[in-house]
């Protein structure tokens, strides 16, 4: 059976330990068919917990002899493992940048790295403020907010964008990341781009403004602004929980975080240029004005090597990924996280990079 999500991975285990089963006892056929048996380690997004359980769970009845175990350790936590050669694969909010590219071809050899999209979700900013049921921000007045440029809820500047709400003279109480977090970037990523000079930092996986509240992985966040009034956080939507969910500016309109407003940004979004050839990477487009787009959209990556030492890890790693592209796949995730199916498009591009995984042994 496959390990629940969150089981812990104990820094420098073996990635994978598999048992050979010999190619005419397998019953062929794709993922439920080459029937696999061994152990398979990943880390990294806490975003992606929900989505891992429905995965573990399609996946443990196509391949009951693997094992699947997933650390919710946090983006950085999981390229640093994947890297060090800990863990088979990572999970991430963000793609691996020029430096970490440079380790992973030492990790991974000339054939390189995979990076593949196979999780879209929208970024929820969260609020708990008493007898307001209804938030609108704008990107300048989300950005001065989470700068701390704004303190109160009853700042003129959030009264203009809810006309007719009566908004009380209640401290603001920013809470966000103290993990280094694929979250956090992708949301400066946003202030940035959207927030225009209301944000003067720069994009980063560590929260870049002292001061607010901290609270460890995306739970840590929805349970810190849980516990307050007054409070506004950034969560991935699917553990938001019964918190109120603030609708951003986009053009002329107010627009909510779901799946399908997620998935309409990155359809008018561009693969980045100049990496690896299963290097899927994405430039999300942060500053779209299109109807029905929200632009705070988390694209979470599975991250591996498209050559690995081991035939048999290999096998586990294209195994467990071509479940998670797959539209059964697709479909468990949203069900338990309410994520944005990959697009036809998306899963055509990442079956390339599923067929390219071997072994060099």
């Amino acid at each position: 059976m496959a390990a629940a999500a969150g089981a812990v991975v104990v820094a420098g285990a073996a990635a994978v330990v598999a048992t050979y089963v010999p190619p005419n006892e397998r019953i062929q056929g794709g993922t439920a068919g080459e029937q696999l048996a061994g152990d398979l380690v990943g880390a990294g997004a806490s975003s992606q917990q929900a989505a891992m359980q429905g995965w573990q769970a399609g996946y443990a009845g196509a391949q009951p002899g693997v094992s699947l175990s997933y650390d919710p350790v946090g983006s950085g936590g999981g390229r640093e493992q994947f890297l060090a050669g800990g863990i088979a694969f990572a999970g991430s909010d963000a793609a691996l940048d020029e430096e970490e590219l440079a380790q992973a071809t030492e990790r991974c050899g000339p054939a390189g790295v995979f990076e593949l999209p196979n999780y879209i979700s929208p970024i929820a900013v969260v609020y708990n403020l008493d007898g307001v049921d209804e938030l609108h921000l704008s990107p300048e007045t989300l950005a001065r907010v989470f700068d701390q440029q704004i303190t109160v809820w009853n700042d003129p500047a959030v009264a203009a964008d809810n006309p007719g709400v009566d908004l009380p003279a209640v401290a603001i109480t920013p809470v966000n990341r103290s993990d280094e977090s694929g979250t956090t970037e992708n949301f400066t990523e946003y202030l940035a781009a959207a927030g225009s000079e209301a944000w003067p930092h720069e994009p980063d996986g560590d929260w870049p403004r002292e001061g607010g509240e901290a609270a460890q992985g995306n739970s840590g966040v929805v349970a810190a602004v849980a516990a307050g009034n007054g409070t506004i956080g950034y969560a991935d939507l699917s553990q938001a929980r019964d918190l109120g969910v603030a609708a951003i500016g986009v053009g002329e309109e107010f627009v909510l975080p779901t799946s399908e407003a997620a998935a309409a940004v990155v359809e008018n979004s561009k693969t980045l240029e100049g990496r690896g050839e299963y290097d899927f990477a994405i430039e999300l487009n942060r500053n779209t004005t299109g109807s029905g787009q929200y632009p705070i959209v988390l694209v979470s990556y599975h991250i591996g090597c498209v050559e690995y030492a081991e035939q048999l890890t290999a096998d586990l790693v294209r195994s467990f990924m071509g479940y998670v592209i797959s539209e059964d796949g697709q479909e468990a995730a949203a069900e338990v996280a309410g994520s944005a199916p990959i697009s036809a498009a998306l899963r055509e591009q990442a079956q390339t990079a599923v067929d390219a995984i071997t072994g060099a042994g």
